[in-house]
Parts: C-alpha cells; structure tokens; sequence
C-alpha cells in the first residue's frame, strides 16, 4: 500500500495578561473539518520544508518551525497517509481566505481540542503543551 507523506504544523501563540498558550486551527470548505496546517509533499520536497509551504499556503503566515512532534499515521481515502509535524510560531503575516482554508481561528487549547476534526489531532494539543 502506497503511503502518502505529508507535512504540518501546530501553530501556536502567547496571548493575553497571563500569557495563556492559544493554537491555530483551520476550516478547510472541501472537507468541512477544523484540522491543523498541512499538506502533501511535493517532489522532490523535504518535511521540513513542505511544513513551512504549508503553514503559508494555508494561512498567509511564514512561521518558524520549533520542536517536532509526534509523527501521525492514519487511513485516509483507503491510503495510510503519514504527517509529519513540529511547533511552529508566527513570524510575519495574516490570515487571509482563501480557496484551501476559508477560516482562520485562534484557541485556547482545551476549546482547539474540542473543536478539532479528528482524533488523531487531538493528541498534537497535548503534544504540544508537553514540549513548551
């Protein structure tokens, strides 16, 4: 079975007077799922780098990539899809719609967690919290 390789992040800010960790989740239309930024891997392209690719094509954001996390493996559309994520945080831009990701919205992370799609994602929050 061919495995689809993919790379994303879990964005993440400081945010308020008490300087409480929020994450960015974003609405694809396609599928109308809230889910991190990610994607496929395009020839020739490392993790790394699709990560960075995605975070801006997705958001409108460059970020800069922090501590990995864990690696992801899941079924999708009858193909084992294998993502690839680190923390990544803002360094320049602002979302802007557009045709992959119509919202942008940034969250505490017990109410990311809640709000997130799909289980798998789930554990990133955690993941993520866990590494800072």
């Amino acid at each position: 079975m061919d495995v689809v390789k993919a790379a994303g992040v879990v964005l993440w800010r400081r945010s308020g007077i008490a300087q409480d960790v929020e994450l960015a989740l974003v609405h694809r239309p396609k599928y109308d799922d809230w889910s991190f930024p990610k994607g496929k891997l395009e020839p020739g392209e490392r993790h790394r780098e699709a990560a960075l690719r995605e975070a801006y094509e997705e958001t409108g954001m460059t970020v800069m990539l922090g501590n990995r996390l864990p690696t992801q493996h899941y079924l999708d559309r009858g193909r084992i899809k294998r993502v690839r994520y680190w923390s990544a945080t803002r360094l320049t831009g602002v979302f802007t719609a557009n045709r992959e990701v119509d919202a942008l919205r940034w969250l505490p992370a017990r109410e990311a967690r809640a709000l997130l799609s799909y289980e798998h994602d789930r554990g990133l929050v955690d993941a993520l919290l866990e590494s800072l």
